[in-house]
């Protein structure tokens, strides 16, 4: 059986913009995972690395807005639906070789409609605030890239990026970006890196 032709969700048969119908769809478990980084000059890593910004903990504010922003993400994305979000997770971590800290953000819930949209939207946020931070020391700092690391649930299943955002041996720094301090470990990159998978046609909606 031939599978179905790939087809953008959002428009309809006229290409006009819609908004998908989930009313029909199941209540599961859906996850979702997106990870953005942005570079730096050294001045600028060496001040958010140290907490020297003269607007304060980068880091904390950062999670706060990926969070924040993760939550009203029908308010950024038109076509978005409002989705009753059981967690969202900001991760925050250095990478020194690169003059580079790297966003890792989850989003989770039980709804009819997928939450890949929530995790790239507290990506960008957290990202857009590091930016602020630190554009007092470096305004050539640069954003992205941003992508969908991994996403569960829904009809189109399991998705995993073939490749992921990679930090160096030398990197550490991990911090939710409220805590202490920063540990001296891995940073928060995706835990696995195979190839693409999907469990159903690429045109059914997640």
């Amino acid at each position: 059986m031939a599978s179905a032709k790939p087809r953008l969700t959002h428009l309809d048969r006229r290409g006009a913009a819609r908004m998908v119908d989930v009313g029909g769809k199941p209540v599961t478990a859906r996850a979702a995972r997106a990870s953005g980084e942005i570079r730096m000059s050294a001045a600028a890593f060496r001040a958010l690395r140290g907490r020297a910004a003269k607007k304060g903990d980068a880091l904390a504010l950062a999670r706060a807005a990926g969070i924040a922003a993760a939550k009203r993400t029908s308010e950024w994305i038109p076509l978005c639906h409002v989705v009753p979000l059981d967690q969202v997770a900001v991760e925050i971590a250095f990478a020194p070789r690169r003059r580079a800290l790297v966003v890792e953000a989850t989003a989770r819930a039980r709804w009819r409609t997928g939450v890949e949209m929530e995790a790239m939207v507290a990506v960008s946020a957290a990202l857009l605030t590091l930016y602020d931070m630190g554009k007092g020391i470096d305004r050539a700092m640069r954003l992205g890239p941003i992508r969908l690391e991994e996403k569960s649930g829904g009809r189109s299943g399991l998705y995993r990026a073939r490749r992921r955002i990679r930090i160096g041996r030398g990197d550490a720094g991990r911090r939710r970006a409220g805590g202490a301090r920063d540990k001296a470990a891995a940073p928060s990159a995706p835990r696995t890196a195979g190839r693409d998978r999907r469990r159903s046609p690429p045109g059914s909606s997640g």
